[in-house]
């Protein structure tokens, strides 16, 4: 072998040797959002270093006393996972994760999500330092525009309560448009537009999501397994708006085995998109629901191609007997691929 064929090997063996290395985190596993807290040495920076942790205290005996400060000392692009530890208290202010920040975990205690919060305060109409109208996307409390993000025992909230008649009170405490989301025991408070779950696949487990208006929107492909959905309306409001504009667009919101308790009188769905999917699995629902069920957000053209679909609900809420005639009891075969992961592919990218 001469020296040249010998350098065609050693670049090759390095190539597989990174493939090998990348391939190990292009899935998430428990491992992700899992942190030893017995073992969390404040002062041993070089020992977090080494298990890629960064420590948020307000104290100031972390590595940053804000969660933005955490994610900026996350290097670009980035391939391997980092955990950001957020110790308890109360964080204002609006977080923002690039899309050239991947792998990045938001980790508090699973048990007490309440004791850690990120709050912030902005609504549709509120300008910027421009004067522009921020819009119902920059009102978001934490922005997550990278793959492979993961979340748990935290508290993500937007505090804005709209007022009566009110316009541009759109107001976003989460925001999702990267791929591959895992969020775990997450609790996610607001009005109107409370979960914006973007774009990309996300799955949501054990979460507890709170509004009043499209209170989960979007144009995600998004699994919600044994979450609450909590309605605080005061008068008609909507749990999910899907934003599905295409039959060739495989997004949709699945919600299986959760629970949908409440105030006010509350929509299942609304069709935001002309071919919304929003499909209710095996939940109980509390008799907060308008009989009808879904509405077609004032297009009838929405009733020929919305898919919003019913499959072994149970609760006052359940009963199909005054529902718009363009929904859908499902059998079981109709819902057999809204009831795992399968749905957002998560065979592909999930070992939990």
């Amino acid at each position: 072998m001469n020296l040249s064929d010998f350098s065609i090997w050693v670049a090759i063996f390095f190539l597989i040797c990174a493939d090998i290395s990348l391939a190990q985190y292009s899935y998430i596993t428990w491992d992700d959002i899992k942190l030893d807290f017995s073992s969390l040495s404040l002062k041993d920076e070089r020992s977090r270093t080494s298990q890629r942790v960064i420590v948020v205290d307000q104290k100031g005996k972390g590595d940053s006393i804000t969660v933005q400060g955490a994610v900026d000392k996350v290097p670009f692009h980035n391939s391997r996972r980092v955990i950001i530890y957020i110790h308890p208290g109360t964080y204002r202010e609006k977080v923002h994760i690039p899309a050239s920040k991947p792998f990045i975990s938001l980790v508090g205690d699973q048990n007490q999500t309440a004791r850690t919060i990120i709050t912030g305060h902005d609504k549709a109409s509120d300008t910027d330092q421009f004067g522009s109208k921020l819009g119902t996307s920059r009102t978001a409390t934490v922005t997550v525009e990278s793959d492979y993000f993961c979340a748990t025992g935290i508290t993500i909230e937007n505090t804005i309560v709209p007022e009566p008649e009110g316009v541009g009170m759109q107001a976003v405490a989460l925001r999702l448009t990267g791929d591959r989301a895992v969020l775990y025991r997450v609790r996610i408070l607001g009005s109107q537009d409370t979960l914006l779950d973007d774009a990309g696949s996300h799955y949501f487990y054990q979460c507890y999501i709170q509004g009043s208006v499209d209170f989960i929107c979007g144009n995600a492909r998004s699994l919600y397994k044994n979450c609450t959905l909590h309605s605080v309306a005061k008068g008609y409001g909507a749990i999910a708006a899907q934003h599905r504009n295409s039959v060739y667009q495989d997004t949709g919101f699945s919600f299986v085995n959760c629970k949908i308790s409440g105030s006010g009188r509350v929509f299942l769905g609304r069709a935001w998109g002309e071919y919304s999917r929003v499909i209710y699995s095996k939940c109980d629902i509390d008799g907060i629901i308008d009989p009808k069920g879904w509405t077609d957000w004032n297009l009838p053209s929405r009733r020929q191609h919305a898919v919003f679909g019913e499959y072994e609900c149970r609760g006052n809420g359940a009963n199909r007997a005054g529902r718009v005639p363009w929904s859908k009891s499902l059998n079981e075969s109709e819902a057999e691929p809204f009831l795992d992961v399968k749905f957002i592919g998560g065979q592909q990218w999930l070992r939990l």
